[in-house]
């Protein structure tokens, strides 16, 4: 399986949880031996445009940390032109479910999913996307950005235990869409901040979105959001990565 990354994302580009040095290394040593690197290029300022207001994009660029941002959304852009054909990954930083049409917020700065079925749709490559967000943390930046286009189902799943959780996916997965990109953060594991899910089940919900896309004859990719414990991110990684190919 392809996993888009570039040597760019292991730098601390800022101070909080998501940027920590090691995160990268911890996921590509675990990964490394199972997956094919494919180098990532940057998002094109009109891709970026397509999903952020000026203000908001000279606002990143401020922070000096345009360069970074747009190469996690052209990861993004690439890991979902290659999901229409084979599953793929987009391994970057930053993440970006935090991040709205005109403001950002939870370490985010462009919001790599919207950017990347924004740009499928604008070339006539998908009529119907459905991004599934497994992030611990409400994925408010998709569904302010792309819900009111009227072509995306964005799900943020909920349940009190981790059955609930994986069952709550497996019965929204039925919707006919031409895509399906899973918001990958890994926050929910119990090891990490969110205490619900194990490794296992990172690779069951792989496998659901395999089983139901393959129905439909849909392609299917996955971008990293959250996930903050590096003794556990490597392995869910895989474990997600496995079950989406296998």
């Amino acid at each position: 399986m392809k996993v888009v990354f570039h040597e760019t994302f292991k730098c601390s580009y800022g101070r909080d949880p998501a940027a920590a040095e090691g995160r990268m290394d911890a996921v590509l040593d675990i990964i490394k031996d199972h997956v094919e690197l494919l180098e990532a290029s940057p998002a094109d300022y009109g891709d970026i445009a397509a999903c952020h207001t000026k203000a908001h994009i000279d606002h990143v660029s401020a922070l000096g940390l345009y360069d970074i941002s747009a190469l996690a959304a052209g990861a993004a852009i690439q890991s979902a032109t290659i999901g229409l054909r084979e599953p793929c990954f987009a391994l970057v930083r930053p993440p970006g479910h935090h991040a709205s049409p005109d403001s950002s917020w939870g370490y985010c700065y462009f919001n790599n999913m919207a950017i990347a079925i924004s740009k499928l749709k604008k070339e006539g490559k998908i009529k119907r996307a459905l991004v599934l967000d497994i992030d611990r943390h409400f994925g408010d930046g998709p569904v302010n950005i792309l819900t009111a286009s009227g072509y995306v189902t964005v799900l943020n799943p909920y349940a009190a235990d981790a059955d609930s959780y994986v069952k709550k996916i497996m019965e929204n997965l039925q919707e006919d869409v031409d895509i399906i990109g899973i918001s990958a953060g890994f926050d929910y594991h119990k090891d990490d901040w969110g205490g619900l899910l194990s490794t296992e089940d990172y690779g069951e919900i792989g496998r659901l979105v395999k089983e139901a896309c393959r129905k439909k004859r849909a392609g299917y990719f996955a971008a990293l959001e959250g996930g903050y414990n590096h003794d556990v991110l490597g392995q869910s990684v895989l474990a997600l990565i496995k079950g989406l190919r296998d």
